[in-house]
């Protein structure tokens, strides 16, 4: 019998669980099942459908269960951050979560400051601030009166709202957590100065733990549904950039990455938090890693400019979309990925056009043109990104690690290596599911360290690496970005 782990790896846009084996030839990986993770709309709200993905969840239990010469010998879960379920005293779920990408937490930072200075609250977490982190979204249902806020008497993120469905057990899993602004950076506990402007204690959330630690086992009634036992499941790194960036095939530590998915997140590994005036400035934030590490990082708008784009183009494939913006006129226009406008619109490739009208360029006609603009624009901000990041690492970036979905475009790959003036290595495009696998994996002593584990990947994932080019031209395009994004980067 194979002894497999099992990993529930869920993005915004789409999920998967994934079986994680190790063999004589390293890590072999192999896809259960595949679904969407589509937002619900109703009332002037966005709600996450948990059940539907459990339900996917348990379909892929199933599916591993009836695999021939496998056993499964742990479970994890991993999900998109910041967002969390209501549980009622009777421990059932109040109502769907809402989505971060719901409007409802407009102006919610603002809102809290005049209580909490915002200096404060940066001291504390080393959080960057977006108006869709928990803890101004619990702030917006405080202040709203949600009936379901007032009726919670637990609140569980959503991997750790998974894991109860699967063992009826409660816990706050420290990566998870971290992103919500709420986790005190320093003492890697939630801060109680916070959860008292909530009118929340610690006993709201369920048992504090870290990666590698285990949840529970499954109920019997999914034993009975999947056809499994008493499977352990394990608390991953709950994030799922988390989970990504302990995947990263790096040999040492000199490195920054580039989780890129729908977000884009930039940045690299500290022992302690960085909080200074600098980062609180250039609004960087400080999430918990894996192996007592700090993920020091940037959210930066990603493959979303360009998934909401390919919605009304009939989801026109990625080869087609990228042959496309190859052929086009190089920097025609640029745009500011992290601009509001980008946020949410009902018509991307119009808020693009909007853009580049608004700031006096070509505004850009064809899909190519459409899609070289994202690219170009991406590229030119992780620039912007790593540059602030070289003043604020504790070691030399000599290498940018791109890991994740985007890791397999070769074309936003090349640019972005033209871009930082730095060796960009690719892969791998399923970091999320194997560091997943490899904190499991830790808990069962099946491995040994993060570092060797690391090494392993290196060993047994096809990785691209891709040499920058054409320095001057992209030197002073990215001047021409800069004066362009100067009053809101």
């Amino acid at each position: 019998m194979k002894q497999c782990f099992f990993a529930v790896d869920l993005g915004a846009t789409s999920g998967r669980t994934i079986l994680g084996t190790f063999t004589s030839n390293g890590l072999e990986m192999e896809e259960v099942n595949r679904f969407p993770n589509r937002l619900i709309e109703t009332g002037g709200h966005f709600y996450w459908d948990i059940y539907e993905l459990y339900r996917h969840i348990i379909e892929g239990l199933k599916k591993a269960a009836r695999m021939e010469d496998v056993e499964i010998t742990s479970i994890g879960i991993d999900t998109w951050g910041v967002d969390f379920v209501c549980v009622g005293r009777d421990g059932a779920f109040l109502r769907l979560p809402y989505s971060y990408r719901d409007p409802h937490t407009a102006g919610g930072p603002d809102a809290f400051f005049t209580r909490v200075p915002r200096k404060s609250v940066y001291e504390w977490t080393g959080i960057q601030v977006m108006n869709f982190n928990s803890l101004f979204q619990m702030d917006t249902l405080r202040r709203n009166h949600d009936s379901a806020w007032e009726a919670a008497d637990k609140l569980l993120f959503m991997p750790d709202a998974l894991s109860y469905m699967l063992t009826g057990e409660m816990v706050t899993e420290y990566t998870i957590a971290s992103t919500a602004q709420l986790v005190n950076a320093r003492t890697r506990r939630l801060e109680d100065s916070l959860l008292r402007e909530l009118g929340l204690t610690q006993v709201h959330f369920g048992r504090f733990v870290y990666p590698g630690e285990k949840v529970g086992v499954l109920t019997p009634e999914v034993q009975r549904m999947t056809g499994l036992g008493a499977v352990p499941v394990i608390a991953v790194a709950g994030h799922d950039t988390a989970s990504a960036v302990a995947a990263v095939p790096a040999m040492n530590r000199n490195f920054a990455y580039l989780s890129s998915g729908t977000w884009s997140l930039m940045g690299v590994e500290a022992d302690v938090p960085v909080i200074n005036k600098e980062t609180e400035n250039l609004n960087f934030t400080n999430e918990g890693g894996v192996g007592n590490t700090i993920r020091l990082l940037k959210n930066i708008c990603g493959m979303w400019l360009l998934e909401r784009c390919r919605a009304s183009w009939e989801e026109t494939s990625y080869p087609e979309l990228i042959a496309e913006a190859n052929a086009c006129e190089p920097f025609r226009s640029l745009i500011n990925p992290d601009d509001p406008l980008f946020a949410n619109p009902s018509d991307m490739e119009q808020a693009i056009k909007t853009y580049c009208s608004d700031h006096r360029q070509s505004i850009p006609g064809t899909r190519g043109q459409i899609v070289r603009c994202i690219f170009e624009s991406l590229a030119l901000r992780y620039r912007q990104v790593l540059d602030n990041l070289r003043s604020l690492s504790p070691r030399p970036i000599e290498a940018l690690h791109v890991i994740g979905g985007g890791s397999r475009n070769d074309l936003l790959n090349q640019w972005t290596a033209n871009a930082v003036g730095i060796p960009v290595i690719a892969g791998p495009s399923e970091a999320t599911g194997i560091g997943n696998v490899m904190i499991q994996a830790l808990a069962a002593g099946t491995a040994k360290d993060i570092a060797s584990m690391r090494q392993l990947i290196n060993r047994s994932i096809p990785l691209k690496t891709f040499l920058p080019e054409d320095a001057e031209v992209w030197d002073a395009a990215y001047l021409h970005f800069k004066q362009l994004t100067a009053n809101n980067s």
